[in-house]
């Protein structure tokens, strides 16, 4: 007999886990107990060795439904369990220090059942939930997560309510949100003016709705008091009308706010767009069931229980591609986005929604009030097919409530569908792509957060990573647990830097966390860096900084739980260097506690500021301008549609006299270049849209098959101090071959190729040099699969270990892990 402690991190409160627990040992033959100890599940348990092995797998492969294990750790156990003791549940006992608060989960298959059940006292009620679903993060006040403590203390239980919350049998047993018809929130509607007018629906506050919908114009901005408009079911039963027949809605959901439309209305979609100013960014498409995806999307296996369990997340999943396309635009609509996708001869979903672009974001409903969207008994249909997109003004944070619904939204729509239920902080929807059949994350938020990063090593000390400037999100980290917060937003507004202000405090209040120090970034004009002094004054602990790409490194290797010396490989956009200048396709060799910058891509001078980020043909014709001179350069940009003569000469000038330039290895503007050189595309009106048309026009040349023989160039410069890619020289094969009029898409595999085969050789010789063997792959720029796949491929082929990240960001989304990780090592080492 042997005695083993096992520790169960992730959503394992509130789920049924330690019954379940308990019905395994018995299973098996186990003594010993189980307790909730704030963060983890603790199991002491006495069998044999084979008996525990079997255990603890059946433990992670049946976990209840609603669970989400984010790691099990086994340890022998310091004291030793009577076999004659039994299995017995304990009673939950909180550590200091150690919290764990659930994410929100997406309402369960039992509750569902039961909102459609006729009979059910809970029929068609838009905030039904149980002890395996419903708001948990956003709507906390504080800890111990108790219904006073939340936004539903103002919500007093019925008696039948109250009845199945104490009842141990019943499914709602401490379900602190539990509600009905009776007691529970309740929705109602807020007039919008997009157009510029006020707009009140046919009888208003009156009951069920006429069809139709007119506009009165008002110069009035309505208060955030009690209003006109509809109640309980006439009020959702107006939001469908408002949307079958065209409109736009503001939804209020669990963490904030959604815009919402009919994703099969081509007109509806671009009146968005208008109103959004959002001309190209994809939107999200929320789908009625599994059945409408597999219509869209060519749906893969692995994805569908993510679809449909607790988290719900939005998944990059790939339309389906007929002969036909059966999105027809409106030939009515003014600027009306012409697509070169063609989607499926069964697809619904306007070609607007995600235009040039052959993946679409898609989620499920996950609230009660989505699903009586879709379907509400004896009410006219509705489009199985939804935009969801977050409901925000462009850069600001996602809107919370309805003052900032009414102020920022209501010019966006038509009607606003809000409710009682206060959010106590916001949480935009989770965003993730699948990569060799495990989840990549873009955006890590609602269902997620705060679910912790456990570390391979506790420690004594506390730490705030602040994150970064843009796709903000923050990490706090105690005792080895790392709590990244919900998605933020870009810091360029000062909404963002607000709300990142707020959310800091109140996760710091509900995790009981009190940081030693507080870390950020580097740059010094970065309002997150001033966020950090802020704060760290504020709170009257030190401050420290840590390069952009060194945080991406350790933040990779944090998830991957390695500990040791790594080669990272950082490809993004933008990260301040220390030399002052602008670092992005680098090469990096050190741990948490430290780097040596070893490589990077050939520098380029990135003449034009901050439209030049925006405008590729920029950075490419400076490089051409840079390699061959003004006037050959001229002619060459010239041919290829770099811009237009006095752009150009606006270039030639600050080269020439050094005036609004930077020295530059940006791995993100790199990208952006080459897409204006083949001419794919030359400017971006979102982040990532040239570098993400170069990706789609390589995997479409994947997919026909690859033409032209591999890249035969040098593919890496060697001094004494570091090693450079000769991206610079590919670029001008690129243009050589773009004006010998080679197949754009074809070039645009031969770049993926060659670049990925020039990070590889790098990797290879910085192994001869150090002996590490252990490489990281963090940045934006690996949000590109396909450049992902190639190096991962290639690396492996050269035996490396290639740490990758899944469940925490590539991108900026997920710096705050390493500056976290990166400060506990700092203050570890001053210990020593």
């Amino acid at each position: 007999m042997v005695c083993r402690v096992i520790r169960i991190y992730g959503i394992v409160q509130g789920v049924g886990f330690r019954p379940f627990v308990s019905r395994l040992a018995d299973r098996y033959g186990i003594s010993g107990s189980v307790c909730n100890k704030g963060s983890y599940v603790e199991i002491f348990a006495k069998a044999s060795e084979s008996a525990l092995d079997k255990f603890v797998l059946a433990i992670e492969a049946e976990a209840p439904a609603r669970s989400a294990i984010v790691k099990v750790k086994v340890m022998d156990s310091p004291v030793d369990i009577s076999i004659d003791s039994g299995f017995k549940i304990a009673l939950s006992k909180h550590e200091e220090g150690q919290i764990f608060v659930s994410p929100d989960i997406a309402t369960c298959p039992d509750c569902v059942k039961e909102l459609f059940d006729e009979n059910d006292r809970r029929y068609l009620h838009p905030f039904i939930n149980c002890t395996q679903c419903g708001p948990r993060l956003t709507i906390l006040d504080s800890m111990p997560y108790d219904r006073v403590k939340t936004s539903m203390a103002g919500f007093p239980m019925c008696e039948a309510c109250s009845d199945e919350y104490s009842d141990i049998n019943s499914r709602r047993y401490h379900a602190q949100p539990v509600c009905c018809n009776d007691c529970g929130p309740e929705l109602y509607t807020l007039v919008g003016r997009a157009d510029g007018s006020a707009t009140q629906y046919a009888g208003a506050g009156s009951g069920r709705r006429d069809s139709g919908y007119s506009t009165a114009i008002s110069d009035e901005i309505p208060d955030t008091g009690r209003h006109e408009g509809a109640y309980g079911a006439a009020a959702l039963l107006e939001t469908r009308t408002v949307i079958r027949n065209g409109g736009i809605a503001a939804i209020k959901g669990i963490g904030g706010f959604h815009l919402c439309c009919d994703a099969g209305s081509e007109a509806a979609v671009q009146r968005l767009r208008q109103l959004k100013a959002r001309p190209m960014k994809p939107f999200a498409v929320m789908m009625r069931d599994l059945e409408v995806v597999g219509r869209e999307c060519r749906l893969e296996p692995e994805m569908e229980p993510l679809l449909t369990g607790p988290q719900k997340p939005i998944i990059l999943i790939p339309r389906r591609h007929d002969s036909a396309d059966s999105a027809e635009p409106d030939s009515n609509i003014k600027g009306e986005l012409k697509t070169n996708i063609q989607v499926g001869h069964n697809s619904r979903i306007a070609a607007s929604v995600t235009p040039d672009n052959p993946n679409l974001g898609v989620m499920l409903p996950y609230t009660p009030v989505h699903m009586l969207l879709f379907d509400y008994p004896d009410d006219e249909p509705i489009s199985d097919v939804l935009v969801m997109t977050s409901g925000n003004p462009s850069g600001a944070p996602i809107c919370m409530n309805d003052e900032e619904a009414l102020k920022y939204l209501s010019p966006m729509c038509d009607i606003i569908l809000s409710n009682s239920r206060d959010i106590r902080i916001r949480a935009d929807d989770t965003v993730m792509a699948f990569y060799r059949s495990k989840p990549y994350m873009i955006r890590r938020s609602r269902g997620y957060s705060p679910l912790p990063i456990v570390a391979k090593r506790e420690n004594s000390h506390a730490v705030l990573g602040i994150g970064g400037e843009l796709k903000n999100v923050f990490c706090l980290g105690d005792k080895g647990l790392f709590y990244p917060s919900p998605y933020i937003g870009d810091m360029a507004d000062m909404r963002s830097v607000r709300a990142l202000e707020a959310a800091t405090t109140r996760m710091e209040r509900l995790l009981e966390i009190h940081p030693d120090i507080i870390v950020g970034d580097m740059h010094p004009g970065y309002n997150t860096s001033e966020m950090a002094r802020v704060i760290a004054e504020r709170e009257g602990v030190p401050v420290m900084e840590v390069q952009h790409h060194h945080a991406h490194m350790v933040s990779c290797m944090a998830e991957n739980e390695y500990e040791g010396t790594a080669l990272g490989v950082t490809f993004d956009g933008t990260g301040y260097g220390p030399d002052g200048t602008i670092w992005g396709g680098e090469f990096l060799l050190g741990d948490e506690s430290g780097y040596e910058r070893v490589g990077s891509i050939a520098p380029f001078i990135h003449a034009g500021g901050d439209i030049a980020s925006k405008e590729g043909w920029r950075i490419a014709y400076s490089m051409i301008s840079t390699a061959l001179g003004r006037e050959a350069a001229n002619r060459i940009g010239e041919t290829l549609g770099l811009g237009d003569e006095k752009g150009r000469q606006s270039i030639d000038f600050m080269l020439g006299n050094n005036i609004n330039t930077v020295k530059s290895t940006s791995a993100g503007r790199l990208f952006d270049a080459v897409s204006a050189v083949l001419g794919i595309k030359s400017a971006s009106t979102f982040e990532g849209e040239a570098s993400m048309a170069l990706q789609f026009a390589a995997e479409r040349a994947e997919a026909q098959g690859i033409s032209l023989a591999p890249y035969e160039g040098r593919l890496m410069n060697i001094d004494e101090e570091q090693f450079e890619l000769c991206t610079d020289t590919l670029l001008m094969e690129l243009a050589a071959r773009s004006l010998a009029d080679q197949d754009a898409d074809q070039l645009a595999y031969f770049f993926h190729k060659a670049l990925a085969d020039m990070i590889v050789i790098a990797c290879c010789y910085q192994r001869t040099r150090c002996g590490v063997n252990v490489v990281a792959l963090s940045g934006g720029v690996f949000q590109n699969l396909l450049l992902l796949k190639l190096v991962d491929r290639g690396l492996e082929n050269e035996g490396f270990k290639v740490l990758k990240h899944s469940v925490v960001p590539t991108n900026d989304g997920g710096i705050a892990l390493g500056q976290a990780a990166v400060g506990i090592a700092a203050l570890d080492n001053e210990e020593q």
